[in-house]
């Protein structure tokens, strides 16, 4: 359990390492969860050409292209041109719960890395029969999509996609890790 406002500063600095900025066109699209072997998962809504840029925590701009895209699931991966990137810590889904406190880090509005606190309102779907999402109160604005949902060891919980009626919604991390290994691609 996070005890002081330090710890809560190492959880933040451990989310931004694996967090880049995805770009396209000299503009900002979203964000993005770097992933083992210059891999990096964002959201389907966030790449919608076969190159783009990331830009890492420590202003590196790598070219990526897509590898995959599933609209329906709302995710992307992209390959990097570099494989050197902190990558991310996979939360154990069974432990996210209704209650348990989560950061997002993204992007928004040109703010590089910024952070957002908050609980799990909900693990739910958005439509009746559809597939379940986290529901989270924490602030997301444009520019946090494909970003980490992480919890408070910096594991990370899902991808931030959108917001519904005030909560952020991400797709949880069972089906992040499916996507990836449905893609080949390792799962940290």
């Amino acid at each position: 359990m996070m005890e002081t406002t330090r710890d809560f500063v190492a959880l933040a600095d451990v989310v931004r390492r694996i967090t880049v900025e995805v770009i396209g066109n000299d503009t900002a699209l979203g964000s993005g969860v770097s992933w083992p072997r210059g891999h990096v998962i964002t959201n389907a809504h966030v790449v919608r050409h076969a190159r783009v840029a990331v830009r890492s925590v420590d202003g590196r701009q790598l070219q990526a292209r897509l590898l995959v895209r599933d609209a329906e699931a709302d995710l992307a991966l992209l390959s990097l041109d570099a494989a050197d990137l902190p990558t991310a810590t996979v939360a154990d889904a069974a432990r996210v719960r209704i209650g348990s406190l989560v950061v997002a880090v993204g992007h928004p509005l040109g703010m590089r890395g910024a952070l957002s606190a908050g609980i799990v309102h909900a693990i739910a779907p958005v439509v009746r029969g559809g597939a379940p999402w986290i529901h989270a109160d924490v602030r997301l604005a444009p520019g946090n999509s494909g970003g980490p949902l992480a919890d408070v060891s910096g594991a990370i919980v899902g991808v931030n996609a959108m917001i519904v009626g005030g909560l952020a919604l991400a797709v949880p991390i069972a089906r992040v890790i499916d996507f990836a290994r449905s893609a080949g691609v390792a799962v940290p």
